[in-house]
């Protein structure tokens, strides 16, 4: 008998063990209880361990993240994660055991002031996944946000946070890309959160959730985009000594390093700014920076790492040294490829601290990892998201003479506007609606993530961003993609960047004229792009950038003396042009 109720016991232990998704669901809270803190809510399991695939049930077919490859990613048990600015936290669970929330109507306890609500999501529906909720303030106000989680298996890599490449199921392991993804919603302006509803929507999983407030007090001084991850190198116990040209100035500064589309961590064994002297000498000795108190950083896979605010004068329209070592190896890394400024690499070993040029041997025609700049006050920035053109392609090397240096000279020489930071996210190749680097793995294609997938990533969690000019569409066209379709992608652009409370411009598509590929079909839907941008009023104004540019003996073709030759890209002549051609009234509205 005794034996008998021993056995029994064992066998209850044994399936309570077995099914800890399903009891934690029992014992949660249901969605009328008061705001409770979202771990306290969780009530499925996502993330098992290789060797026990069984104890998770994401989806609920049974398969699974796997925590293996979530550590080899750097997303480990109660780490903070940085992505679109928002500091999120993964669960601090082990493998087995309830991670994340099925959205139901939860109420969950949330404070602070910001300008987005972030949610780390993904959807197990097959499809992406909808929903609205509501946000409480402390004044007792309500606002209503939406949500969308991308499937698990099936959304877009271009947008993902963070790619495993395996899923777990009790069957056995397969290879296939499992996706999370960071959303962000709008919140309304210097009120204070104090609880977040989730949407009722069924296979909408949260895993975290926060207020970001990644740009109060600051001004974006320099900014750039990840355009691809190509291999590099390898670098290995290297400094690397990036260049960059400041729009803003001020008596702080902060610097952020992007790991964009990778599938690995990368170390920063330490970093330093200075302003330039020469070359790659520093005018003074540099000055370290630290992130989080410590004097480098391990940053996860597709995350970002923000440094410490620093005290030192940021002088504005002058070039600064950011330096760092990387003590491991590097072979792929993400970059913007095109900076038209030559930066340095260092001899083996940490010069981050060397003011002079001596250990900088060699020359980068990229800025890998860097992909922010920003100082202290200052009035908010302007973000310029484009393609080629935006990115100075043709200008004068070392020159910054791209239409956003121009633009950024013209407003520190005035004061009947703020003089705000011009933040240049501009990648050459890029489109508004397809993807040219499929935004996962190593790729020799450094064209970007369209427009449309990269917005969220480089304007909406840009520093302070307050106005932004869309100026793209030639590469569309010339790739045969109709005007319906580029119109579309433009009009959601405006309607995504208006819903979030920025001023949106739209810029008129230049003319390509003589180019091979430029064809009087090319130049037709051209036309019809630039008609709808002058009488659209989906944008809050339009930069009409082709009346300026265009030959009037010619319309389809550059005004010989603005184009650099090649018949697509203004020189530097005609990029003065664009640059002066700005009414700087519309960019505060």
């Amino acid at each position: 008998m005794r034996r008998g109720a021993w056995s029994a016991a064992v066998v209850l232990a044994l399936l309570a063990a077995a099914v800890p998704a399903a009891s934690a669901a029992r014992a949660a809270p249901g969605p009328g209880a008061g705001p409770l803190p979202l771990e306290r809510l969780f009530d499925n399991t996502a993330v098992s361990d290789d060797a026990r695939p069984g104890r998770a049930d994401f989806d609920g077919s049974g398969a699974s993240l796997s925590a293996q490859d979530l550590a080899a990613a750097g997303w480990t048990p109660g780490r903070t994660v940085t992505v679109q600015g928002a500091r999120l936290r993964w669960p601090r669970r082990a493998a087995g055991e309830p991670d994340n929330v099925r959205a139901a109507g939860q109420s969950v306890r949330v404070t602070g002031r910001g300008d987005a609500l972030a949610f780390l999501v993904a959807g197990t529906s097959g499809t992406a996944v909808t929903g609205t909720g509501t946000v409480t303030y402390a004044d007792g106000t309500r606002s209503a946000y939406r949500l969308t989680a991308p499937d698990w298996r099936t959304g877009p890599l271009a947008t993902k946070a963070v790619a495993l490449p395996h899923v777990n199921t009790p069957g056995g392991q397969l290879a296939g890309k499992a996706r999370l993804y960071v959303v962000t919603a709008p919140l309304a302006a210097d009120r204070r959160v104090t609880s977040v509803r989730l949407p009722h929507a069924a296979g909408l999983h949260v895993f975290a959730l926060s207020v970001r407030d990644a740009g109060r007090g600051w001004t974006g001084a320099w900014a750039t985009s990840t355009s691809g991850h190509p291999a590099v190198g390898p670098w290995s116990d290297r400094t690397l000594r990036l260049v960059v040209r400041t729009s803003a100035g001020g008596p702080r500064v902060r610097v952020r390093f992007d790991n964009t589309f990778a599938a690995a961590p990368v170390r920063i064994g330490g970093a330093t700014v200075a302003v330039r002297g020469a070359g790659a000498a520093a005018l003074e000795a540099p000055v370290a920076l630290s992130f989080g108190g410590a004097r480098g950083v391990d940053i996860p896979a597709g995350a970002q790492a923000y440094s410490d605010p620093l005290a030192f004068a940021v002088p504005a329209g002058r070039d600064l040294l950011v330096s760092f070592h990387l003590p491991g190896t590097v072979a792929a890394a993400p970059v913007h490829r095109q900076a038209l400024q030559r930066s340095y690499l260092s001899e083996p070993g940490d010069h981050t601290a060397d003011g002079t040029a001596g250990p900088y041997t060699s020359t980068l025609t990229t800025w890998p990892l860097l992909t922010g700049v920003d100082t202290g006050g200052g009035p908010g920035s302007v973000v310029l998201l484009g393609d080629s053109i935006t990115d100075g392609d043709r200008s004068t090397v070392d020159a910054n003479r791209r239409w956003p240096d121009a633009l950024a000279r013209r407003l520190l020489a005035q004061d009947a506007v703020p003089r705000y930071g011009v933040l240049n996210h501009g990648i050459s190749g890029n489109r508004v609606t397809g993807d040219r680097y499929p935004g996962d793995g190593v790729s020799t294609d450094t064209a970007g993530v369209s427009a449309l997938n990269r917005f969220d990533r480089d304007v909406l969690a840009q520093t302070s961003v307050r106005t932004a000019v869309v100026f793209e569409g030639v590469n569309d066209l010339l790739a045969g993609t109709d005007a319906r379709r580029v119109i579309g992608g433009l009009r959601e652009l405006a309607e995504r960047g208006r819903a979030r409370g920025l001023r949106m411009l739209g810029a008129t598509v230049l003319p390509c004229g003589g180019r091979a590929g430029c064809t009087a079909a090319v130049d037709a839907e051209r036309a019809a792009v630039n008609a709808w941008l002058r009488e659209t009023d989906a944008f809050d104004a339009v930069l009409d950038f082709d009346a300026v540019i265009r030959d009037p003996a010619e319309p389809a073709r550059m005004l010989p003396a603005y184009d650099s030759g090649d018949h697509l890209h203004p020189g530097d002549a005609g990029l003065a042009a664009i640059a002066g051609s700005v009414d700087l009234a519309l960019l505060a509205g």
